[in-house]
């Protein structure tokens, strides 16, 4: 049977599953290919983590805005200006020739990422609202994006291999193209004459919160946590979130809706969705840095290995929304994510074995994706499903907005735990080499998945480089600053498991058990 009975609703869907392919694809290639990075752009270990934050935090600041707007301005109208906004910063990202140029082409490209995404789920929403074929179509989406996801890593990894960096980033440009054409040809152009005014306050002080945390938690150790500088930066988030607080209160209208937090189904979810992005996704930028760094795999190597990491998560959640009927998402939500807690587990016994391979990583690996194939899905129609239709746009932007803050965070409090992990071993082992700025910056170098020689990328002297010749010292400091990353992935997924059982309660409600869409 097919998806549609109108080929219009056909070249709609085809464009909104090919552009929910790029920005899957965006998403998951770009880790891939950080060590890279790394090498031929000169870049930092912080650099690196900006290069992912700045994408995250830019879609996390467009996806209540965009909605507004095209309710506004028309859905067709937006999704075309999306589109190619996405491609013109992919372009853009393509021709970087340094790390700052292109940490400013990614926060644009995840402006234009952001808001195709949100302009996707309209476009659906109003385009297939007949219920089988709205199903089917938002299930194409579904497979398609994860797609996108899970096979990011290789299709980065074969790219380098075969070309270069570059056309990770261009080859949207002509996928863009293809889009626009069928976008032109099946969209349907609508709009609502009833919508609400752009929150711009809210936009605004939610953003300048979201960037504060992550520029003090990467910056603070160059800066000094407690210094006058990072406490003024720290002190602007905290203003920033209370005004965003204060002024989604008192809107007539808010981009946040705050008494759906009353719903306790929807809370549940709403830790399910803040647990993946404390442990699945953002570890998934740090773990093709472990398979360059401590395993010495070349790209394609890191992508291939990967796979185990990301595949479970397209195979799984037809298993997780039988469960869900059967045992109800507030069982399989917090399970999903102890599964992914438990793969993390196992991930730092295998990463710390004597002879650490692929192999010795596998079970984890597949652990959490299947953990988080466990999660996703059921979140997604939980949260959606326990509010009324007519607020389940809102639902899906709190929703969404959750993961991409939760995510933009985590990347960089991982990022410092791995940092400070290999920074403290180093200190423990050469207690007494070296400088501490100097050995700062050998920390780094290591952190980023360099294991050349101490003074290759950093200038350390040449007595850190005869205590460590053959890179031995840093190799032993990259696992142990895994072992701690891996271990708060693994916490930070059993809390926020136990938070959304507790929240849920023992009993599903009869709104949301009826609402969902499996």
């Amino acid at each position: 049977m097919t998806l549609s009975r109108s080929p219009k609703n056909a070249l709609a869907l085809a464009a909104v599953c090919l552009t929910s392919l790029m920005f899957g694809l965006e998403i998951s290639s770009v880790p891939t290919i950080l060590p890279t990075l790394q090498t031929v752009l000169h870049g930092d270990f912080k650099s690196m983590q900006w290069i992912m934050n700045a994408y995250t935090i830019a879609c996390t600041t467009v996806l209540m805005a965009t909605g507004a707007l095209a309710d506004r301005f028309g859905r067709r109208r937006m999704y075309l200006a999306t589109i190619v906004l996405f491609a013109i910063t992919s372009l853009l990202c393509g021709l970087a020739q340094s790390v700052s140029v292109l940490i400013v082409s990614r926060f644009l490209q995840g402006i234009g990422g952001g808001a195709m995404l949100i302009c996707q789920v309209a476009v659906l929403s109003h385009q297939f609202q007949e219920g089988r074929e709205r199903s089917r179509a938002f299930a194409a989406w579904g497979i398609i994006f994860g797609i996108g996801l899970g096979f990011g890593p290789i299709i980065g990894g074969l790219i380098v291999a075969v070309s270069n960096w570059q056309w990770v980033f261009l080859i949207h440009l002509f996928v863009s193209i293809v889009a626009l054409g069928l976008v032109l040809a099946g969209v349907q152009e609508s709009r609502d004459p009833h919508a609400q005014h752009l929150d711009v306050p809210g936009v605004v002080t939610l953003s300048v919160a979201c960037f504060g945390l992550v520029y003090y938690i990467t910056q603070g150790p160059d800066l000094g946590f407690g210094s006058v500088s990072a406490m003024a930066i720290i002190a602007v988030a905290a203003l920033s979130f209370i005004a965003f607080l204060l002024v989604e209160k008192r809107s007539p209208r808010p981009m946040f809706d705050f008494s759906v937090l009353r719903i306790r189904s929807f809370s549940g979810a709403l830790f399910g969705s803040m647990g993946m992005n404390f442990s699945f996704w953002p570890f998934m930028i740090y773990l093709p840095i472990y398979f360059h760094g401590a395993l010495g795999y070349a790209s394609v190597s890191a992508g291939l290995s990967l796979l185990a990491y990301t595949l479970p998560t397209l195979v799984v959640p037809p298993l997780a929304e039988r469960l869900v009927l059967r045992f109800e998402a507030r069982r399989v939500i917090p399970l999903g994510m102890f599964t992914i807690g438990l793969g993390f587990i196992l991930m730092k016994f295998g990463s710390s074995a004597e002879h650490a391979d692929w192999l010795t990583m596998l079970p984890g690996c597949l652990l959490c994706g299947i953990g988080l194939g466990l999660t996703n899905t059921p979140v997604t129609n939980t949260a959606t499903g326990a509010v009324s239709p007519d607020r389940a746009g809102m639902a899906s932007g709190i929703d969404m907005s959750a993961r991409l803050i939760s995510l933009a965070i985590n990347i960089a409090v991982m990022g410092f735990i791995l940092l400070e992990g290999v920074l403290s071993y180093l200190k423990r082992l050469l207690p007494e080499a070296v400088d501490s700025g100097h050995l700062r910056l050998f920390a780094e170098q290591v952190a980023a998945g360099d294991m050349s020689s101490p003074g290759h990328s950093s200038p350390a002297p040449t007595s850190l480089m005869a205590l460590d010749p053959h890179g031995s010292i840093a190799h032993a400091a990259l696992v142990h600053g895994f072992g701690l990353v891996m271990l708060y992935g693994a916490l930070g997924a059993w809390l926020l498991a136990m938070l959304s059982a507790l929240t849920f309660g023992p009993r599903a409600q009869p709104r949301a058990a009826a609402n969902y869409v499996g």
